[in-house]
């Protein structure tokens, strides 16, 4: 801890100022991340949706999303059953209750994920803010430092 008013080295200043760059890389890396995991539940939220909705609307046309704005009107053959990514390109046929399940429990993951790096950024953010303080209160002290020859020979 910078505390001495004596002695303050500019090399632990420099450090100290490293750090808290790397720690806000750090920081910027877990926000993404969370970002990430927010983006992953919204998209897993809409899919159950769209499977309650699908099977409400057995027979009916459905819009289907093709991407850059488009969509197709659609029926679907099957509403009971679907194809679910489960990663690594692995793709299986599940049932729609069992897709639901399977989507409710990768919430439940990624809930517990984001509370990690929740807990994880408030770590970081009091070390950050920590380290400010004392680069604050060294950048200070070094200052005073250098003032006292000028004070010390206006005063002889």
């Amino acid at each position: 801890m910078v505390s001495k008013v004596e002695g303050i080295d500019p090399r632990e200043l420099q450090s100290l100022q490293l750090y808290l760059n790397e720690y806000r890389q750090q920081s910027e890396i877990f926000s993404q991340q969370l970002a990430l995991l927010e983006e992953g539940r919204v998209e897993a939220l809409a899919a159950i949706d769209a499977i309650h909705g699908i099977k409400e609307s057995s027979g009916d046309t459905v819009l289907l999303q093709i991407g850059g704005g488009v969509s197709l009107r659609a029926r679907i053959e099957e509403p009971e059953r679907v194809l679910l990514n489960i990663g690594a390109e692995v793709v299986v046929e599940r049932s729609s209750e069992e897709a639901v399940e399977y989507l409710k429990d990768r919430l439940t993951e990624m809930d517990a994920s984001a509370k990690k790096v929740i807990e994880t950024l408030d770590q970081l953010k009091y070390q950050m803010n920590e380290i400010a303080r004392r680069l604050e209160a060294g950048y200070q002290q070094y200052q005073m430092q250098q003032a006292r020859p000028i004070q010390g020979e206006e005063s002889g």
